[in-house]
């Protein structure tokens, strides 16, 4: 009888995790000073359309099949929808009102909602009273972010953490999406089929709200929109679905963990940015709903508490 042992980090896989970490994290980095020159529907187009041909590359050198029919470029049409150009485009006008650490803190309560919403409309996924508890630390950590007032007013800033709220439910959404009608489809054909889907709808979107992208940019500005796109986005395809192979779903959950230290750090160190004590309490609620999500922290506390009690 085979044992099947559940997938694990070793040296290699954490590696992996802190590159993308990294790439993610500093998302919010680039988005911050490609924010000094383009409009924020504009960054996500240029996330979005810089990555397809970085990404297409890799399709077409691993000979992986593009699908021809109509129903499977649907499906990318909403998943690019729900993963990309609706996250993207409220992250980056979150950040005109709020700091690049204070939205990847906010946007590390995707994978706590990911958790609930895939347990109410997945059946393999049930939606248990552990998920449940973690959810409400992450509501309960983003209220301690931001503050009684949210409650009697609202500001610009309370518009844009709530539009941070809101890109980490789309991913939620898009978690089940992907998991429903993309699961037959090689992965990175996935990931460079939702970036066309999302560079479709965020093309028309983004000129009609905000105007043609203008291409006279410094220099530090095309920097950054290029960061964004090819290693924050097309990089970051690629790391993730590596990690995914190699340690699991599970371990792959950490990264949202490592995210908001990795944005936190550059936004204090190269752009000035500085957190309240109300940023730093919830993230360590919302960080604790994660784990309480996951479950393996609390399995490995019942271990050492079952252990000592037999000593």
């Amino acid at each position: 009888m085979t044992s099947t042992k559940a997938p694990t980090i070793d040296l290699t896989s954490g590696l992996l995790l802190l590159a993308l970490a990294t790439v993610w994290g500093g998302s919010f980095f680039f988005a911050e000073i490609a924010l000094r020159e383009v409009p924020p529907l504009t960054i996500a187009l240029h996330r979005v359309f810089w990555a397809v041909p970085a990404l297409a590359l890799v399709v077409f050198w691993q000979g992986i099949a593009i699908p021809k029919s109509m129903q499977a470029w649907m499906c990318y049409l909403v998943m690019g929808a729900l993963n990309n150009a609706i996250p993207f485009s409220l992250i980056f006008w979150g950040q005109t009102s709020i700091s690049s650490g204070l939205a990847s803190i906010l946007n590390g309560t995707t994978a706590v909602f990911g958790a609930v919403v895939a347990g109410m409309l997945l059946v393999d996924e049930p939606l248990t009273p552990r998920k449940i508890i973690g959810a409400l630390f992450g509501v309960f950590g983003v209220g301690v972010i931001m503050g009684l007032d949210a409650l009697t007013s609202f500001s610009l800033q309370n518009l844009g953490q709530l539009a941070v709220i809101g890109a980490a439910l789309s991913y939620a959404f898009a978690g089940v999406w992907g998991k429903r009608y993309l699961a037959k489809y090689p992965p990175i054909m996935n990931a460079f089929g939702m970036l066309v889907g999302s560079t479709v709808l965020m093309l028309p979107v983004a000129i009609f709200t905000e105007g043609m992208p203008v291409m006279n940019l410094s220099r530090e500005v095309w920097a950054s929109l290029f960061a964004i796109a090819i290693a924050s986005t097309a990089v970051a395809y690629l790391l993730y679905f590596k990690i995914l192979a190699r340690a699991g779903s599970s371990n792959l959950m950490l990264v949202t963990l490592l995210i908001p230290p990795v944005a936190v750090s550059l936004g204090v160190v190269f752009l000035g940015e500085k957190l309240g004590i109300e940023a730093l309490l919830g993230f360590g609620i919302i960080a604790a709903g994660i784990a309480i999500t996951d479950g393996r922290l609390l399995a490995r506390i019942k271990r050492m508490a079952g252990s000592s009690e037999g000593i």
